[in-house]
């Protein structure tokens, strides 16, 4: 699959390694964007650079911040009033609604903190109103991902007779339950790892960011899955603290994101998106 993307990124693409801008005409843009091969500690790097943003703007991150733990709670605690079923529904289309929307508007500040701009709340939330179509298209994706990711794991008692207690039964269910659950959640990591920040740069549609996202984490496994795992153990953590932890993790995770797709993916065929002024 890797090497079917870098045909269709490669085609007609002139200077794909230089990252320099081109005249191509939209309709013969590649389906993918190039990408760099990377080292496998690279997210380290990443997270570093995050750090160094979030300590930029402790004021705007502590905005983002807080409506992120805000929303955890929120959700959560809807869900569970509502009931089991409700629960489920409500934290798939909360956090998948919402999540894409915050981490947009960081990835605008962490844009315009590497251009030597002054970041303000007013062009991140106006750049999240720019890209609110494209976002809405990859939530509605994402949701019927994890939609389906939910019914094969209810399909599974179908399967494994697990309320008989048996021991062996019990560790098959659980073992292909997690393999499965792994299907779904690196598919998903492959679509969300660069998508969201090449939106945020570049006039491009949320289908070539995801494909441009997809091949990257393909031709970059060693790299993209100590990222992946440096993601699920500070998102345990923010869980572990009642989302307390959010406040500053989905910040620093969002503005590492940034980095992470400026050193992976060339996206100099596609056009810069227009500065956004501070006033409207």
């Amino acid at each position: 699959m890797a090497k079917m993307f870098r045909r269709f990124a490669c085609r007609r693409a002139g200077v794909l390694a230089s990252g320099r801008m081109t005249n191509i005409p939209r309709d013969e843009l590649p389906f993918v964007a190039e990408c760099r091969a990377l080292s496998w500690r690279a997210g380290f790097t990443w997270l570093k650079a995050g750090a160094r943003d979030l300590r930029r703007t402790p004021r705007l991150t502590l905005v983002f911040g807080l409506a992120a733990f805000v929303v955890s709670w929120g959700v959560s605690l809807l869900a569970w009033w509502l009931g089991r079923f409700a629960l489920l529904a409500m934290l798939l289309s909360g956090f998948i609604f919402i999540a894409p929307m915050l981490a947009i508007g960081l990835h605008a500040v962490a844009r315009d903190l590497e251009r030597g701009q002054v970041p303000s709340l007013r062009r991140a939330l106006r750049q999240q109103s720019r890209a609110l179509g494209q976002a809405a298209v990859y939530a509605l994706i994402l949701l019927v991902v994890l939609f389906t990711w939910s019914r094969a794991g209810m399909m599974l008692y179908a399967f494994f007779e697990v309320e008989r207690g048996d021991p062996r039964i019990l560790a098959e269910f659980l073992g292909v339950g997690s393999l499965i659950g792994t299907g779904f959640a690196a598919l998903v990591f492959a679509s969300a790892a660069l998508s969201l920040p090449m939106l945020v740069d570049r006039d491009a549609d949320m289908v070539t960011a995801v494909l441009s996202s997809v091949n990257a984490v393909l031709r970059n496994k060693a790299a993209m899955a100590v990222w992946a795992a440096c993601i699920v153990a500070l998102t345990a953590v923010g869980f572990a603290t009642a989302f307390v932890g959010f406040v500053w993790l989905m910040p620093w995770l969002a503005y590492s994101a940034w980095h992470a797709y400026r050193a992976t993916l060339v996206t100099g065929l596609w056009p810069e998106l227009p500065e956004l002024p501070d006033v409207a």
